[in-house]
């Protein structure tokens, strides 16, 4: 008798405690729970803590435009526009100078023709130092356009053309955005100006 009560409190010991009963093996598995649950939170929040650290693509813009002021700053605004009008419209890139000549409004249009038309405005003709450089001749709007006249750096024709001839060619300038540019080649091509006055 003895041993069947032995035999009976062993086994009611047996189920009290801890590793026979499914109660606390759902205990265990909830911390488990909590633990994955805090895991993905922190993984969350970790991408966002990284890209903070790292420069956006608009902070990088901005750095290079920074760079770019910081290039560009030693020379005036009017060297600048030359060098862009030249990179953006001139006929020849490889020049060994870049001349500047003011022309005012009220100069004809083709000094060697009678009948030539006067710039209604003042102008300026950037040219290389040879005629196979071409040139370009503006009128600056003073918002990022010009007005691109198309006359060439030297007249070739029957004179007298008529003044209708070079009226034409006021009515239909050209009008054009400046573009930015390569700031190298337009330091390049500062390096290169000869304003005649």
């Amino acid at each position: 008798m003895k041993k069947v009560l032995f035999v009976v409190l062993i086994t009611v010991f047996l189920m009290i405690s801890p590793g026979c009963s499914n109660s606390p093996q759902t205990a265990t598995s909830s911390p488990n729970t909590n633990i994955e649950e805090v895991t993905s939170d922190a993984s969350k929040e970790s991408p966002a803590k990284q890209t903070s650290d790292t420069p956006s693509k608009n902070d990088s813009i901005k750095l290079v435009d920074k760079e770019g002021k910081e290039l560009l700053a030693p020379y005036s605004n009017e060297q600048i526009e030359y060098a862009r009008i030249w990179l953006q419209r001139g006929p020849n890139q490889e020049i060994d100078e870049l001349n500047v000549l003011h022309i005012p409004a009220g100069t004809p249009i083709n000094p060697d023709d009678e009948t030539s038309a006067r710039y209604p405005e003042n102008v300026i003709q950037l040219a290389g130092s040879r005629l196979v450089d071409g040139s370009v001749t503006y009128s600056s709007n003073g918002d990022g356009t010009i007005n691109v006249y198309n006359v060439p750096l030297r007249w070739d024709g029957n004179y007298p053309a008529g003044e209708d001839f070079y009226t034409e060619i006021i009515e239909n300038t050209e009008l054009v955005s400046v573009q930015e540019g390569n700031n190298e080649k337009i330091i390049e091509l500062i390096k290169l100006l000869i304003v005649h006055s």
